[in-house]
């Protein structure tokens, strides 16, 4: 049985995946281009490690044609991070991979949108830049897929 549903329920969901939209896009970002943004911020809150960045292997799942059942299909380098600013937010960040720096300068971003003095340059500046460059890509690469498409057909024979 569920909750029922809230005017509050709805305002924590819409806050959830606003957060995880910002931890996607932090975890897809280049390497360097994150090191990048990081450097070029203004006026970085100071921060400590409340988890300092961890390498591990994490099991992928698949399924076939994207419906079937699902199986282990590998697994994958992730490292993650956690960070606090001294405001106290917590920011934390999983990355493919093995760089630990991007794993850190993610999580920072992460509490630096969390905290309300720096959410909106972080939007601004770090998030949106970033998300419209994603999305592009993405769409390159379903432009080109669509261009290789093969359409096969069939044609009925009279072999009367």
């Amino acid at each position: 049985m569920t909750a029922p549903s809230s005017p509050d329920n709805k305002a924590e969901n819409a806050e959830v995946i606003t957060r995880q939209r910002v931890m996607r896009v932090l975890a897809q970002a280049p390497d360097q281009q994150l090191e990048y943004l990081y450097e070029k911020f203004a006026d970085k809150p100071d921060w400590t490690f409340a988890r300092k960045p961890e390498t591990g292997l994490v099991m992928t799942r698949g399924r076939i044609g994207g419906g079937g059942a699902p199986f282990n299909l590998g697994e994958i380098t992730v490292t993650r991070a956690a960070i606090q600013l001294e405001s106290g937010e917590v920011g934390h960040a999983y990355c493919q991979g093995r760089n630990q720096r991007k794993a850190a300068i993610a999580a920072f971003f992460d509490a630096a949108w969390l905290s309300e003095a720096h959410k909106q340059s972080v939007e601004a500046n770090i998030i949106a830049p970033l998300e419209q460059e994603q999305l592009t890509a993405k769409k390159d690469k379903l432009k080109k897929a669509a261009a290789t498409k093969v359409d096969f057909f069939t044609m009925v024979r009279g072999d009367g």
